[in-house]
């Protein structure tokens, strides 16, 4: 995961104005060690700057996702973001019992990206990929059960 400072660089880059309420925000996702929900990363930031609001929040990670800042996961129903490394996609398996989430390497997919395109003619977007699945504990235990 990349360092908040190199992201706020990268913004700086795209001529993005860097306001404090954005910078709390990127600090909570960096400090957070990613998959954090709205109402984590809102309270995170909300105890540098008590008059931070969740609607600013929730359109801070609006524009960090359109600007490729951060990655949205839905976990558990619940979506979570963390920050995004450019030299390093990666995707994401969730487990549907624990609300686990894996990093999924892209290599995974690269057979199936070029499947996709030699037999249908389709180009996927494998950029924001999720599995959705059971971890091995909860196959495990699954299979204990039964």
């Amino acid at each position: 995961m990349p360092s908040h400072t190199l992201v706020l660089e990268r913004l700086k880059g795209q001529g993005i104005r860097l306001t404090p309420q954005r910078i709390l925000v990127l600090s909570a996702i960096a400090e957070g060690g990613g998959h954090m929900g709205v109402e984590e990363v809102y309270l995170r930031a909300k105890e540098s700057y008590p008059y931070l609001d969740v609607a600013t929040v929730y359109r801070t990670l609006h524009l960090f996702k359109k600007l490729g800042v951060v990655t949205e996961v839905a976990i558990g129903g619940q979506l979570r973001f963390e920050l995004t490394d450019a030299d390093r996609k990666h995707h994401h398996m969730v487990c549907q019992a624990c609300g686990g989430a894996f990093d999924l390497s892209p290599a995974y997919l690269e057979e199936l990206g070029q499947t996709l395109k030699q037999q249908f003619g389709f180009e996927p977007d494998l950029d924001n990929f999720t599995v959705s699945g059971l971890c091995a504990n909860c196959a495990q235990r699954r299979m204990e059960k039964e």
